[in-house]
């Protein structure tokens, strides 16, 4: 993804303002969020695998069309395709991830192999992005088309050496009465079965997201919806600053290379703090962090967010072994996307907010006012950090 860490930029040079930049994000992830139910249902009956391939296909459809298309209308209806790619690939690849563990009974290393996952992942994005600041002194038709040419062959690879899951094919590791109550389809008289499987009601699939995770789910979404739009504004607040577009790229490579170390912390965190801990302490870093760069200093804009950047990263790790743990495996990936859905759909909201500041009170101040989304969730987290609800749900 050689435009991730200039795309920012790339809109910019298109003649967009932060607020068109903000919309275009807050429909990425509302669409993607629409989008994350019935993707996920469906990865669950087609495929795991399938629903990545064409996901990616898509979004590299999107790159292409990023460059080949001028005008505000076009580049509306290329997010909102890219949304759609997002979603079929958000669910679908933890849920592969996990149930390639489970069947072979290694789930309870997920969080050592997706911390490594994820580092393989952020450190190659951040080599993309080294390059693509070099690219675009070339070209920015380079940096996109080469992004969706290693998403083609990301795609190429995984059909050749990952093995398709459905989630029949891994029902038999949910235990039994996980896998028959919902036999009697969604409560109102309607199945959704499969001709050999067993049917999978919607209701029941819903059920199964427990109070206690619902309230990780929310505070989890507002720690996204707060470091993701910060990672992107960020690069309209330098250049704002004054800072070159390449070092623009530099600091979004650094961000990655932090973001990748990060998570190999994750399972020696988890076993000393655990996600009480984590989280809170998580959302604090994130309050600081915005409050700082409102200060709109440069260098320090530049040092507090990359001390920022890696905690999310630690944490989401965490988290995100409490949810697979809570949802069994016959429909990991319909679970998971609803779980998506409601942290995209904060994203979003998100993107639009803090656009709408930044229109309204420049970046720095705009930063600043922004700090309350983590605060809210730090409040809101209260009740389950003191009653010790945040426990593994398995």
């Amino acid at each position: 993804m050689f435009q991730r860490g200039v795309f920012v930029v790339y809109l910019i040079n298109q003649g967009f303002s932060a607020g068109q930049i903000a919309l275009l994000q807050t429909l990425l992830y509302l669409v993607s969020a629409l989008a994350e139910i019935p993707t996920g249902f469906l990865a669950d009956r087609i495929g795991r695998r399938t629903s990545i391939v064409f996901g990616q296909a898509l979004i590299a459809l999107c790159l292409v069309g990023e460059v080949a298309l001028s005008g505000y209308p076009w580049f509306v209806a290329l997010f909102i395709l890219y949304g759609i790619g997002m979603a079929f690939v958000s669910g679908a690849e933890t849920a592969l991830l996990y149930d390639l563990l489970r069947r072979r009974g290694l789930e309870i290393h997920y969080v050592k192999v997706k911390s490594r996952y994820t580092t393989l992942g952020s450190l190659t994005m951040a080599l993309a992005i080294a390059v693509g600041g070099s690219l675009q002194k070339i070209s920015w038709e380079l940096v996109y088309l080469g992004a969706a040419v290693a998403l083609i062959l990301s795609a190429v690879v995984l059909m050749a050496r990952v093995p398709e899951l459905r989630g029949k094919d891994v029902a038999d590791l949910d235990e039994p009465a996980e896998s028959g109550d919902d036999r009697d389809g969604d409560g109102d008289g309607g199945t959704d079965a499969d001709a050999d499987g067993p049917p999978v009601g919607k209701m029941a699939v819903l059920k199964s997201v427990t109070p206690r995770l619902a309230s990780l789910v929310l505070v989890s979404g507002l720690m996204h919806a707060t470091m993701t739009p910060y990672f992107i504004f960020i690069q309209e607040a330098l250049t704002h600053q004054g800072v070159a577009t390449s070092l623009v790229s530099a600091v979004m490579s650094a961000a990655f290379l932090i973001g990748g170390f990060a998570p190999l912390l994750a399972d020696r965190a988890n076993r000393r703090l655990g996600v009480r801990l984590l989280v809170p302490l998580t959302l604090a870093v994130l309050i600081a962090s915005l409050g700082f760069s409102g200060m709109e200093w440069a260098w320090l804009t530049i040092v507090v967010f990359l001390l920022a950047v890696g905690a999310p990263d630690i944490t989401a790790v965490v988290v995100d072994d409490v949810f697979n743990q809570g949802v069994p495996s016959r429909y990991r990936s319909s679970l998971l996307s609803v779980i998506t859905f409601v942290e995209s759909l904060l994203i979003a909201c998100g993107y639009f907010l803090l656009g709408w500041l930044i229109d309204a009170f420049g970046s720095g101040a705009g930063f600043a006012w922004y700090a309350a989304v983590p605060a809210v969730a730090l409040v809101l987290g209260i009740p389950s950090i003191l009653n010790g609800r945040w426990v593994k749900a398995a």
